[in-house]
């Protein structure tokens, strides 16, 4: 297990509890007290630094290294059901957007989502989950093929952008954002959206436009990182947390101004702690969206989509 800055208080207390254990069995001592207060301690102090998160670390866990990514979500959620599809049909197959058909018990769903990487080499393929334009184009024939076959869609959020390299721009990068945008938002059938790890930009926005959007309570989704915002403010990225704090980022934040429809708890200690729990609390949201939204008519479902991103931004003096 690797350990945040703030979460060493966890480790130092985790260590003592393995070496009073280690030391239980190799020696006739009764140390069972001993582990007990250290366990006691251990569980008020996770409570505690858990509880009172600040929105930089929030942003710090969002980018854990064991964080599960959207391939761990879909295939411990569909299991041996999900199918990948691939390509543009037009320049190629961007590894850093995924998507594909997976069953949540009878239901058929189309997962799209951005990847990332657990080394140094898997990271390089996905292009560390920023999509090029391609990757915004496959997702949304995707897209299409799903609203062909009346199938719900499900969009997982995780990336810190769009890639911003010259060769992306030359593609049309804006314009595939601009295009998924606009298209999601007449798509006719039923979008859940929900942010898994970072969400940054346009390159979350362009597969985010959703009926239902929910961000997990250790995420962040916002129009820039706080790193680029502190270096564009204050001219150093030393002043990242005070960005953190002023954008607004967290799930409680954006649950205030009403930009999200609701807010899926994680496991004490984030979502790499229990990946399990973490796992069975986006089944049970993406279950419950649907249940909510299956029955509405295709004009309904769009009008109410508008609707709702209509609505965003209204201020009344």
């Amino acid at each position: 297990m690797e350990y945040l800055d703030f979460e060493m208080p966890i480790k130092e207390l985790q260590d003592q509890l393995e070496k009073c254990q280690i030391i239980g069995e190799e020696s006739d001592v009764d140390v069972t007290a001993t582990c007990k207060k250290i366990e006691k301690k251990l569980a008020t102090a996770r409570k505690d630094i858990y509880k009172n998160l600040t929105p930089w670390q929030r942003v710090q866990l969002s980018r854990h290294p064991n964080r599960p990514y959207t391939l761990d979500y879909i295939k411990a959620i569909c299991g041996n059901t999900f199918m990948e599809l691939h390509g543009d049909r037009s320049v190629k197959d961007d590894k850093a957007m995924i998507g594909g058909l997976g069953k949540i018990g009878d239901q058929s769903f189309m997962f799209i989502g951005q990847q990332k990487g657990y080394n140094t080499k898997t990271r390089q393929y996905r292009n560390f989950g920023m999509a090029n334009p391609e990757g915004y184009r496959k997702a949304l024939r995707l897209m299409k093929m799903a609203e062909k076959f009346g199938i719900p869609v499900v969009t997982l959020l995780d990336t810190p952008g769009a890639y911003p390299g010259l060769e992306a721009e030359e593609r049309g990068q804006g314009e595939a954002i601009a295009r998924n945008i606009f298209e999601m938002t007449r798509l006719k059938t039923p979008i859940i959206t929900i942010v898994i790890g970072e969400g940054a930009s346009g390159g979350a926005l362009g597969i985010g436009v959703g009926d239902r959007v929910y961000m997990m309570e250790n995420t962040w989704y916002t129009v820039i990182s706080p790193e680029s915002c502190s270096s564009i403010l204050w001219r150093s990225w030393e002043f990242k947390e005070q960005a953190a704090e002023a954008l607004k980022l967290t799930g409680t934040d954006m649950k205030k101004l009403k930009l999200i429809d609701g807010i899926i708890k994680e496991p004490v200690g984030g979502a790499h702690s229990d990946r399990e729990g973490a796992f069975k609390a986006v089944q049970n949201q993406i279950i419950d969206a649907f249940n909510e939204l299956k029955d509405l008519s295709d004009a309904d479902l769009v009008a109410k989509r508008m609707d709702k991103y209509a609505d965003m931004g209204v201020y009344k003096e």
